[in-house]
């Protein structure tokens, strides 16, 4: 059992202590020191030892559950899941010596990447639909019945995402999950047959979403870095057997903000049809677009059902929510819905039944509308003081989408991991780019604009720039 003493102390002026809380564990894990099997400290005693509420915790543990960090059956301790922590042979990326993992660095400051500001949060109307759900459930609902989601939820979210995203599918495709680490998951648990030759690679986008790379390799996952450039993935680019799974952020690549180009789309639909590929879409946070309207997502076009879609409301409401969804193909939904039986990764069936009225009556669609304007004045003020400020050093992306700004060093061999730190250590939590790769990187740091008000960009661009200019650059 996990010495509780030993867990460092919260930082309670940052806030989010069950975020705290679950990423403590989740590094320990990924970096080997929890092994598979060992018992965690049960939530009561680790609530105590942190001095936090035994709820904080209960919900931290979840999330672990729920993302595959740690498993538990009824009556037993929960433990360390059982995942291949040892670098992987074959084509697949081993992690680069020495490099951090994203998560080393500080959370809560200024220009923090992927966090949403929920200070506009619709809490009246939520309140409402809560409410009235709460107080009438029906029985049905209250089975177990429904382990892909309510229905009225997943007949919601359909016709909210074929409007808006041109998703085409029936509810029965539509899977309700607590995350999107969830989702990613789920879907691996069911695509990756390590017994097969080749059944475990998964090609994966290159700069990319470190937490898909992690949760991806707990599934059994060999990675495969296919490099990104202006017009996005490129199966050309592909290197040895074909991949059983392929990652992508087609409609607003993260980290980087481009948009996949149609000739790619229909390549990558063509190549995933030929090699009996499933194409893994994570439509992040494609609600927000700022110079045009949306691109549809990679799904809508998808004639051959090889794309599996995800989307959240994490990024477009709130990350306490706890909602997000999979859109699956055909062939793959009776398989889903049994793995997600096994795995217990479901949302409270009040919180479902709230969210498909809070859709219906569009209250969604009014508060995207309002946060697409905040969120778009944020990212444009923040370009130009970027640009203003710091453009000696850092080549800034254009911003036309999304929650966070991808810029690079000017100078290429700038160690952007050591520059991040010196800038982190002064209020900011801006990401190293080099830490999203999995083959060579490219350095360059990661804002976040979501909680950036326009009128202070300025002056915080001023201060990065003051930071930048007081060390050498190849630092």
């Amino acid at each position: 059992m996990a010495a509780v003493a030993q867990w460092p102390a919260l930082d309670r002026s940052s806030g989010d202590l069950e975020g705290q809380v679950y990423r403590l564990m989740r590094d320990r894990i990924l970096h080997g020191q929890m092994t598979a099997g060992q018992r965690v400290p049960s939530t009561r005693t680790m609530a105590v030892s942190l001095g936090v509420a035994r709820s904080t915790v209960v919900n931290a543990y979840e999330r672990l559950k729920a993302e595959g960090y740690l498993q538990s059956t009824t009556g037993a301790a929960t433990r360390v899941a059982a995942f291949p922590s040892a670098p992987l042979s074959g084509q697949a990326a081993a992690p680069l010596p020495n490099q951090p993992h994203v998560t080393e660095f500080k959370t809560g400051g200024l220009f923090e990447p992927g966090v949403p500001d929920v200070s506009a949060f619709p809490h009246a109307a939520w309140a409402r639909c809560l409410s009235a759900r709460g107080r009438s459930l029906r029985v049905h609902d209250l089975g177990y019945s429904d382990h892909g989601g309510v229905r009225e939820l997943r007949e919601a979210i359909l016709d909210h995402i074929a409007a808006t995203r041109g998703v085409i599918a029936r509810p029965e495709q539509v899977v309700i999950v607590p995350s999107t680490g969830a989702a990613i998951g789920l879907l691996a648990s069911v695509v990756i047959r390590a017994e097969d030759p080749g059944g475990d690679l998964v090609w994966m986008e290159d700069p990319g979403y470190a937490t898909a790379q992690a949760i991806l390799r707990m599934a059994g996952a060999r990675l495969v870095p296919v490099s990104c450039d202006a017009e996005g993935l490129d199966v050309a680019r592909g290197a040895g057997l074909s991949p059983r799974l392929i990652y992508v952020t087609p409609s607003h690549q993260y980290p980087t903000g481009v948009t996949m180009s149609l000739s790619r789309r229909l390549a990558l639909l063509e190549f995933a049809r030929a090699n009996s590929a499933i194409v893994l879409e994570d439509d992040y946070d494609s609600e927000f677009q700022y110079a045009s309207r949306p691109i549809a997502a990679l799904q809508g076009i998808d004639r051959s059902e090889v794309v599996a879609y995800i989307g959240t409301f994490s990024k477009t409401l709130a990350p306490g929510l706890r909602v997000a969804y999979a859109v699956v193909p055909s062939r793959l939904v009776a398989a889903i819905e049994a793995a997600q039986r096994l795995r217990g990764a479901i949302v409270p069936v009040h919180i479902q039944a709230a969210l498909a009225d809070f859709l219906r009556e569009g209250r969604f669609r009014a508060h995207l509308r309002q946060m697409n304007g905040i969120y778009a004045e944020r990212m444009a003020a923040t370009v130009e003081a970027l640009n203003r400020h710091c453009g000696m050093w850092l080549e800034v992306g254009a911003g036309a989408g999304g929650l966070q700004l991808a810029s690079w060093f000017r100078d290429g061999k700038t160690d952007d991991v050591a520059m991040a730190r010196i800038v982190n250590s002064n209020g900011f939590a801006v990401r190293p780019i080099s830490a999203l790769h999995l083959g060579p990187a490219r350095p360059g740091l990661l804002f976040g604009i979501a909680r950036m008000e326009a009128r202070a960009a300025d002056a915080a661009a001023a201060r990065i720039a003051r930071l930048l200019a007081t060390v050498p650059v190849s630092v």
